[in-house]
């Protein structure tokens, strides 16, 4: 029997391959609901934190559709744990035409939700895909350059420049990706994509406790997309899309303050922003009392709007 803790597993296709999904079902709505895309960040698996919203969503009577990447986690696609945007925000899309196709789904009522890297992709679809009635954005990546070299300082964000350049040339002359670790609680001896001490620890209690299929390591190439990627170019052309960020106060990982003058670019009015007091990235992920506040803030936002 399905339950809140105990989702329809279901797969759809996404450029000819399968992805795993969860789905959970509104509840106490009868005839087609509203629903909700949800997908995570950089390596996340659809069980980190994610079901934790869906279930708040499914609970304020919004169904929730919880997707693992291609080449991620359950889904299918090689080289695994490549993290390309672009294909990411693809497999959104799929995910709403999936939830289109469902009987028990309201079409016209569908919504994003995104958290940190992810955070991001739905400000960009929220942009430019119709379908997307409303958006939520937890903590999310707004410029990859400008938070790399933050977070990196000078020397370690040219170690991380010379990794790059590096695996693209073995890339060009092997055909072979080379991987670079998520995290490690050494970043100023090891060089990682996201160069903070307690985040190694942090997804590793994640990965025992949550996500099995989570792994600390993507393709280099996949770095190097991270520092093209920007969602600065889109924010203005969210003219009538409601959209809700959430940002954790003091968040030196994506950077609060790139994620508040993002905000301000945001043309709709149908906008809110809200600051988690006394927090940081990592208190979305590990502290339940503030992870529950988001959630309320995202339910009772997509509550409104879908």
């Amino acid at each position: 029997m399905m339950t809140m803790s105990n989702p329809e597993l279901v797969q759809f296709q996404s450029e000819g391959e399968q992805v795993e999904a969860h789905f959970y079902p509104a509840r106490g709505v009868e005839g087609p609901a509203p629903a909700v895309v949800l997908a995570g960040g950089w390596c996340y698996v659809k069980e980190l934190v994610q079901p934790k919203y869906a279930v708040g969503l499914a609970e304020a009577g919004i169904s929730a559709l919880v997707f693992d990447y291609r080449r991620v986690g359950g889904s299918e696609g090689e080289p695994r744990q490549h993290l390309d945007p672009n294909d990411q925000m693809e497999d959104y899309r799929n995910a709403l035409s999936y939830l289109e196709s469902r009987e028990d789904v309201d079409p016209g009522r569908l919504g994003a939700w995104g958290i940190s890297y992810s955070g991001g992709h739905v400000l960009i679809l929220g942009a430019t895909d119709s379908r997307v009635r409303c958006v939520a954005s937890i903590v999310p990546v707004i410029d990859g350059h400008a938070n790399l070299q933050r977070a990196h300082g000078t020397i370690g964000f040219r170690r991380l420049n010379e990794m790059i350049r590096d695996s693209r040339r073995k890339l060009y002359e092997t055909g072979e990706h080379s991987y670079i670790p998520h995290a490690s609680e050494h970043p100023e001896r090891d060089v990682v994509t996201w160069p903070f001490p307690a985040s190694e620890p942090l997804f590793r209690w994640l990965q025992e406790t949550q996500g099995p299929r989570y792994e600390n390591r993507a393709t280099v190439a996949s770095t190097e997309m991270l520092l093209r990627y920007t969602v600065m170019p889109y924010l203005q052309r969210l003219i009538d899309t409601p959209t809700l960020m959430v940002v954790a106060e003091g968040d030196d990982h994506t950077m609060w303050e790139l994620e508040v003058e993002a905000f301000k670019e945001i043309l709709t009015p149908k906008k809110r922003l809200c600051v988690v007091p006394r927090s940081g990235h990592h208190s979305l992920y590990r502290d339940e009392e503030l992870i529950q506040l988001a959630v309320r803030e995202c339910a009772d936002w997509f509550g409104s709007y879908l």
